[in-house]
């Protein structure tokens, strides 16, 4: 068994710094607990370079040996700051390989669920997106770096309102909140070109499908409450053609299409 080593708060800064980064592959939740209270005395916001080294080892270590190849999502992967979407309780294990609570029962999904169900959506950055399931906020962010617009409906009011809060913050002007039943689509904005689905459906509504263009992509977890699939839905002929991805846990989509409760 490896030994948790972490470099003494009166080593020089450099090699603190270099040890910190060495051990935090090992062991990412003591060692980004230890940074946040003992690195030269700053608090984790302030040190943007060391998260941003953190999220270049969450895509080396986790996304690409796992076979996210699509280059642009993995950039954008590299560039939003995970951390700012979650709890500051939580923080610490921003760029862990785990889904985290973000309260009301609701979860961030894992860093590798939110780059496999980007690169399926197979974005080129001029669509326009449906997200249902709102959340934190993190994966519309990750949308709105590689697609033209994003619409996001979140049925919880306090999350909508923390993420409108936060994607304004970061600047993202091209991600509009909603709060509302997002199993009912958007209506009014359709059709879209790409519609992403972040809670478990017991299937997909056809209310959706009829609001994705021809030739458009559907992404969404299906199955049972406890267990799903991820599938890959293309419009055709006024047709969901279905692929199954991979084996997923996400939280009910909770609505009039989906789960009662």
């Amino acid at each position: 068994m490896a030994e948790k080593v972490f470099a003494n708060c009166h080593s020089p800064p450099s090699l603190r710094k270099d040890l910190f980064l060495k051990q935090s592959l090992l062991f990412p939740r003591e060692s980004l607990m230890y940074y946040n209270k003992n690195m030269d005395g700053r608090d984790m916001d302030n040190g943007a370079s060391d998260y941003q080294r953190m999220r270049d080892a969450m895509v080396d270590n986790q996304l690409i040996p796992r076979g996210i190849k699509d280059p642009r999502v993995l950039d954008a992967m590299r560039r939003v700051p995970r951390h700012l979407f979650m709890p500051e309780p939580v923080r610490y294990s921003a760029y862990d390989d785990i889904a985290l609570p973000i309260g009301e029962g609701q979860t961030i999904s894992q860093p590798y669920m939110v780059a496999i169900m980007t690169e399926l959506l197979e974005l080129k950055g001029e669509e326009t997106i449906l997200e249902i399931g709102t959340g934190s906020g993190y994966q519309a962010a990750i949308l709105g770096e590689l697609a033209r617009e994003v619409y996001t409906i979140e049925r919880l009011p306090h999350l909508a309102a923390e993420a409108v809060s936060r994607l304004a913050e970061l600047g993202y002007d091209n991600v509009t909140v909603i709060t509302g039943d997002g199993t009912k689509g958007l209506e009014e904005r359709a059709p879209f070109d790409r519609i992403l689905i972040t809670a478990a459906a017991p299937e997909i509504p056809e209310i959706l499908v009829r609001q994705l263009k021809e030739n458009g992509i559907i992404v969404a977890p299906v199955g049972e409450r406890y267990s799903q699939v991820l599938i890959k839905g293309r419009k055709s002929g006024g047709v969901l053609v279905e692929e199954f991805s991979t084996p997923c846990v996400f939280v009910p989509l909770i609505g009039e299409y989906g789960w009662r409760s």
